[in-house]
């Protein structure tokens, strides 16, 4: 194909809309929900979270795609290598991700195919269960960790790094109260004191 060698002139080229520099802002004064709810702030606040959420976990979902990895994969394989001694209860990742029962046992159940999860029984208590990250887990984690923590520095902590460290402290400490409201059982399971011991070498 040949190279495109004219260019239009500035006249044919219809200026493109510039965004409202306002579009994204909140209302500078109270709205009154009741004569316009479509105006409420509160909808402009969610909004703009699950656009930010949506975009990082598009790009976070593609990067893990090419460790052969879910996100949700990735998230269970975190937590237990960063959960004391690699395990955690099945109940209590179950809290930590947000998945139902039956949903983290379908997970666990494809990583525990792949060599890279392991459960274990209870020697103290023949109820409980535990998923325990392996070594095959532990590599294929730290295989794909730099090009993740590479894109979480570009795409998040960069951009409220760039006026400053203080934005992204307040940030987190902002997110993680907004977390421990929401998800109060996030961290169930974490602190290791106090947990059965597993019954090592069990199925």
């Amino acid at each position: 194909m040949g190279s495109v060698t004219s260019q239009p002139t500035v006249s044919s080229v219809p200026a493109p809309a510039r965004p409202s520099p306002a579009a994204d802002a909140l209302p500078s004064g109270p709205v009154d929900p009741a004569a316009d709810p479509v105006a409420d702030d509160r909808l402009t606040v969610m909004g703009l979270l699950a656009e930010a959420f949506g975009g990082l976990a598009a790009r976070g979902a593609a990067q893990l795609a090419e460790h052969q990895m879910s996100p949700v994969e990735f998230e269970v394989l975190l937590r237990l290598t960063r959960s004391p001694e690699g395990l955690l209860r099945m109940t209590d990742l179950s809290a930590q991700t947000s998945l139902t029962t039956s949903g983290v046992t379908r997970v666990v159940d494809r990583l525990v195919d792949r060599g890279l999860v392991a459960r274990q029984a209870c020697r103290t208590d023949r109820r409980t269960t535990y998923a325990v990250v392996t070594d095959a887990g532990r590599t294929l984690l730290g295989a794909a960790l730099p090009d993740h923590l590479a894109l979480i520095d570009q795409w998040l902590v960069g951009p409220l790094r760039s006026s400053g460290a203080g934005d992204l402290d307040t940030f987190v400490r902002l997110l993680r109260r907004l977390r421990d409201h929401v998800v109060p059982c996030a961290t169930a399971g974490s602190g290791g004191p106090g947990i059965p011991v597993p019954a090592r070498g069990s199925d």
